[in-house]
């Protein structure tokens, strides 16, 4: 995985309320057994129509818009737990989630796979959607190492949680396994400790 330390974007708004995981990526495209090509089908039910034409009136078909930042309405994520859904967001180019709610399973498959849920208040949000209706241009930062989402145009900066795991694994771009082998010198210590005890 890339590691993520600060980033600095525009956003693309999605102020739909429970999105739930078929929406993100439905049910019919999980036959591939590898995390690449699925963002080619993110939304696919809501980006085009049964022609398999673009629908103008879905956001990421509006050029207004782009950016590696998501924002996205309360409980996003819910339903199944395919692991899919954080794969096809990735892929399509977002490096990051905002909202004010995460379905717990999505949330984990999301750091499982370096997509960063960043957590804020409702409050946060609306001004977040607000500041991207009047200006679609308006730059958002996050910034993992201090925790940190600042609005740049309005100035407002507010803190999230994130667990201090999965923190370092992302900032470092690791994976599970990745992690392990970075902790090997310390773990073959404790085992020459213990072996050192046990004589």
């Amino acid at each position: 995985m890339n590691p993520f330390k600060t980033l600095t974007s525009t956003a693309v708004p999605l102020p739909i309320e429970d999105v739930d995981t078929d929406q993100i990526i439905p049910a019919r495209f999980l036959k591939a057994t590898t995390r690449e090509g699925f963002g080619e089908n993110l939304f696919r039910d809501w980006r085009y129509d049964k022609l398999n034409q673009p629908k103008e009136n879905f956001v990421l078909n509006n050029p207004t818009y782009s950016g590696e930042i998501l924002l996205a309405g309360a409980n996003f994520g819910c339903g199944s737990s395919r692991e899919h859904a954080a794969w096809a967001i990735q892929d399509y180019g977002f490096r990051v989630v905002v909202s004010s709610y995460f379905a717990d399973i999505f949330k984990g498959n999301a750091l499982n796979n370096g997509l960063l849920p960043v957590t804020v208040s409702p409050t946060v949000l609306d001004e977040a959607f607000r500041t991207i209706e009047q200006n679609a241009a308006a730059r958002f930062t996050v910034n993992l190492e201090e925790q940190t989402f600042t609005n740049e145009e309005t100035g407002t900066v507010t803190g999230f949680e994130i667990d201090e795991y999965k923190r370092t694994c992302l900032m470092n771009g690791y994976d599970d396994i990745d992690f392990l082998l970075s902790q090997r010198e310390k773990i073959e210590a404790f085992e020459n400790q213990r072996l050192d005890y046990s004589l």
